[in-house]
């Protein structure tokens, strides 16, 4: 019998190794757009959504630039790109297992919505999944992760005691707290979290099988 009714779910860094595909296409984009980006594209800058990081990359707030480098960057990962992204070993019995011992599943994620539900049909997941949630989905976008979170317990209706989310970077629990959620962090994947980096309440979780234990309390 799982701890959690509903298990909530990032998606880069927690679920999926977005980042080589994410920086391929980032690299593409800065070649198409004949610019060098102002920091270098490594792995640092997984996470954040896809404006705020061309800002960084590019080292400007210009809207027309940003407006030009996210048309490239949809080129590229919108089509093929996306294809290279790879799941962490053991995320997929891991979803099966949760599904199996009763949890509803779902996504909220910084990621757009199109190339999120694209990844999810490429890796055979999407079935696992009761809702997909993205800062994009609506218009005006929502304003950050909290304000998704809070959108998605609202619209399904989930109370908050049967609720969990799962991420891999700080950001992710502190949206957690801010919906009173317990956070459980895939300290796996490639986001800012390790034992020295945890809130004490915050949990950490050193691979998706100890994680499924936690979530259905088998120890």
């Amino acid at each position: 019998m799982s701890r959690y009714q509903h298990v909530l779910f990032d998606l880069d860094g927690t679920l999926i190794d977005s980042a080589p595909a994410i920086l391929a296409s980032y690299r593409e984009t800065f070649a198409a757009a004949g610019r060098a980006p102002a920091v270098p594209i490594d792995e640092g800058i997984v996470g954040p959504p896809l404006l705020e990081t061309l800002e960084l990359l590019a080292g400007s707030t210009d809207a027309a630039l940003v407006g030009e480098l996210a048309a490239h960057f949809k080129a590229s990962y919108d089509t093929a790109g996306y294809r290279r992204t790879a799941a962490y070993d053991g995320v997929g019995d891991m979803l099966t297992r949760l599904a199996a011992g009763g949890c509803r599943l779902a996504i909220a994620t910084n990621k757009r919505l199109h190339p999120t539900r694209l990844i999810l049909e490429h890796l055979g997941w999407a079935g696992h999944f009761d809702a997909v949630y993205a800062l994009d989905m609506s218009e005006p976008r929502l304003p950050d992760k909290a304000a998704m979170i809070a959108r998605l317990l609202a619209d399904r209706g989930i109370p908050r005691e049967a609720a969990v989310y799962v991420g891999d970077r700080s950001e992710d629990g502190e949206a957690a707290d801010a919906n009173r959620l317990p956070f459980l962090a895939a300290t796996w994947g490639y986001g800012s979290l390790d034992a020295a980096g945890l809130a004490p309440h915050w949990r950490a979780l050193p691979s998706p099988a100890a994680l499924a234990d936690a979530v259905l309390d088998e120890r």
